[in-house]
């Protein structure tokens, strides 16, 4: 029994802290897992600059009201659950994801959770569990799935190397050049070309 695991931002939707960091103004908030490996240090540093503009949920979510899937990503997604399950494990929040997971026609998500405060200022974040890709992967796999992943990030690695076979989509070159063992496509159609042949 086959499932697939794919990230979210860079891979079906655009990269959220990417889109907020244009509207706010905000450069620094451009970085994302594609430039630092390390998820907590990232999101503790997000988190002290919102707090220094004095931002909080609802202007980012005010942005992702406005956020549309990539081009062909919809399609790409309702081809795939036609020959396959497929679950979206990724690093962003229960409360930024809603409206774009309804927009890609409500694939299963699995995801973290923001800690918000009266006020509307996000002041911490809780992980569902520790390495959350991999995690997952390494739990479907002890129930008996056959798995098959791919993401565009340094936090994608994990799941994509331990699936019985993995893909980076869309993801930098540097990361392409790192992992030389891993195929990486940049369309919708040569990724699920290559993960029916998985199949």
């Amino acid at each position: 029994m086959n499932i697939v695991c794919l990230d979210m931002e860079g891979v079906v939707v655009p990269e959220i802290w990417i889109e907020f960091s244009k509207v706010s103004g905000i450069p620094e908030l451009k970085r994302t897992t594609r430039d630092e490996p390390d998820y907590n240090k990232l999101m503790h540093w997000r988190l002290d600059i919102l707090r220094e503009h004095g931002m909080g949920l609802k202007e980012i979510q005010d942005v992702i009201s406005q956020i549309d899937p990539l081009p062909g990503a919809r399609e790409f997604l309702d081809e795939l659950r036609k020959i396959v399950p497929a679950i979206v494990i990724s690093d962003t929040f229960e409360q930024f994801a809603g409206p774009l997971i309804a927009k890609l026609n409500y694939p299963l998500l699995m995801c973290n959770t923001l800690d918000v405060a009266e006020d509307g200022s996000i002041t911490d974040f809780t992980m569902r569990i520790e390495n959350s890709k991999l995690s997952t992967v390494k739990a479907l796999q002890s129930i008996g799935y056959d798995t098959i992943a791919f993401g565009d990030s340094f936090n994608d690695l994990g799941m994509i190397k331990a699936s019985k076979a993995g893909f980076l989509f869309r993801s930098t070159p540097q990361i392409i050049a790192d992992n030389p063992d891993i195929p990486a496509f940049d369309e919708y159609d040569d990724l699920l070309s290559a993960i029916k042949e998985a199949l």
